[in-house]
């Protein structure tokens, strides 16, 4: 690793009008690490990882990529990021996979995956297509190239959106729930990928909600509650020896043990 992590959070305030969602958070994900975030519904994992991503805009704190602090103008509810180029730049080396797969109904797997690299990167149409036939054999269904996402299970669009972040070619992956809308069988074709890529040395942030995928993928485990870390550390030590009593109550209920 490193020592200027790909993705560094400081102090990461965020709110909906007068709800405060996130209260100080400080987050850093070093290349090659797997950082995954725990908690209740409600207790801000999956806006601190919008927020990471530039989708949500925060009320205070830093975000850096790559040691690049973000810039800002305005302060408080009306704080935006203040450069256009750099918000995508870094958007697009965090590529994002999303609960609910976001695939284009009406294009086919391959052109998903192809679409954002030749629109959004200007990157050359046939080396974009060798790229994303390989990631799509990568993640298990090259052999679903030409068909369209109503017509593939629930997994198999999920390894689709994963193949589609892939072909960014991004600096760090994001997971936001990546299996929470799948049933058990269909789940384990998504966690043998996100493993397959945790294997490979891949920068990861993952929200989740399986307790086993972050003890079996993660370097680094965060609980958060109530829109601030309660605990944090190796997942040996936070699911074997847990010290706050609210991780406690929430892994027995989660785990059911």
């Amino acid at each position: 690793m490193t020592d200027i992590p790909v993705i560094a959070i400081r102090n990461l305030h965020k709110a909906y009008g007068s709800l405060e969602v996130l209260k100080g958070v400080d987050i850093t994900a070093h290349q090659g690490e797997v950082v995954s975030l725990i908690g209740s519904s409600g207790s801000g994992k999956s806006t601190l990882l919008r927020c990471c991503n530039l989708l949500e805009d925060s009320q205070q704190g830093a975000i850096e990529f790559k040691g690049e602090p973000v810039k800002w103008h305005g302060k408080g509810l009306s704080r935006r990021p203040a450069d256009g180029k750099q918000v995508l730049r870094i958007r697009t080396n965090l590529s994002m996979v999303f609960q609910q797969f976001n695939l284009w109904a009406h294009m086919t797997i391959l052109q998903n995956v192809m679409e954002a690299p030749v629109t959004v990167l200007g990157r050359d149409r046939a080396e974009v297509e060798d790229a994303a036939r390989r990631y799509l054999d990568k993640v298990g269904i090259g052999d679903k190239c030409d068909v369209f996402p109503a017509q593939l299970s629930g997994g198999q669009q999920q390894r689709a959106a994963i193949a589609r972040a892939l072909c960014m070619e991004p600096e760090a992956l994001l997971f936001d729930e990546p299996t929470s809308a799948l049933d058990p069988e269909l789940e384990q074709e998504v966690v043998r990928v996100i493993k397959a890529l945790a294997d490979e040395g891949r920068t990861m942030l993952i929200v989740t909600h399986d307790m086993k995928l972050a003890a079996d993928v993660s370097d680094h485990v965060v609980f958060l509650h109530q829109g601030l870390i309660e605990e944090e550390g190796p997942p040996g030590t936070l699911f074997g020896q847990p010290r706050s009593e609210r991780l406690r109550g929430f892994l027995s209920a989660t785990m059911h043990v």
